[in-house]
């Protein structure tokens, strides 16, 4: 194991020496979180770095209607985990811009669909784009292997994080079908 400092905290992970590791499930959850804490942190970094937290919310609403089609706020709101109030504010934004529009829900002529329009599906486009741009630079120097179980690893994460989540009612009774869809879409 080897110390990592520069983070704010001295953080032990594993040495890459290229050979197999093994940890317990303790020391693999106490790295882990350590290491998804300095992630989050480096990701916002990143974002605020480049201006683009004026978008974020654009990417997640849109990246939910491209991938997960048409759906009424309230399920937006609950796939994408944002409050509802949030989450109106915001599409009406998009629909004001030309990015989403709404029509009547025929299953429920009170309420409305909302779907991506063909700009809303452009700018997710462009956004994915970028967001690809950045990683493939990021990950050059990467060997290929390296690069093929990161991918491994993180879907294999993500789906153990789906299987044991615990819903939670985000204002529209669904509990949050995006990261079943593929929040790697945003």
């Amino acid at each position: 194991m080897g110390t990592v400092h520069g983070t704010g905290a001295s953080v032990t992970r594993p040495e890459d020496d290229g050979e197999p590791g093994s940890a317990t499930a303790q020391e693999a959850a106490s790295g882990l979180g350590n290491e998804i804490i300095r992630f989050t942190r480096l990701i916002a970094a990143w974002k605020h770095s480049a201006n683009d937290d004026a978008r974020a919310a654009d990417r997640v609403l849109l990246a939910r209607l491209v991938v997960g089609g048409d759906r009424r706020a309230t399920d937006l709101a609950a796939d994408a985990f944002l409050d509802l109030s949030t989450v109106s504010r915001q599409v009406r934004s998009l629909v004001e811009r030309g990015l989403v529009e709404r029509h009547p829900d025929p299953e429920d002529r009170r309420g409305s669909l909302l779907t991506a329009t063909a700009a809303g599906r452009e700018a997710f486009e462009h956004y994915k784009r970028i967001r690809d741009t950045k990683l493939a630079a990021l990950l050059e120097p990467w060997t290929g292997e390296d690069r093929y179980q990161l991918i491994r690893l993180m879907a294999r994460l993500n789906d153990d994080l789906v299987e044991h989540h615990q819903p939670r009612d985000c204002s529209g009774g669904s509990t949050g079908t995006a990261a079943k869809q593929g929040e790697s879409q945003e």
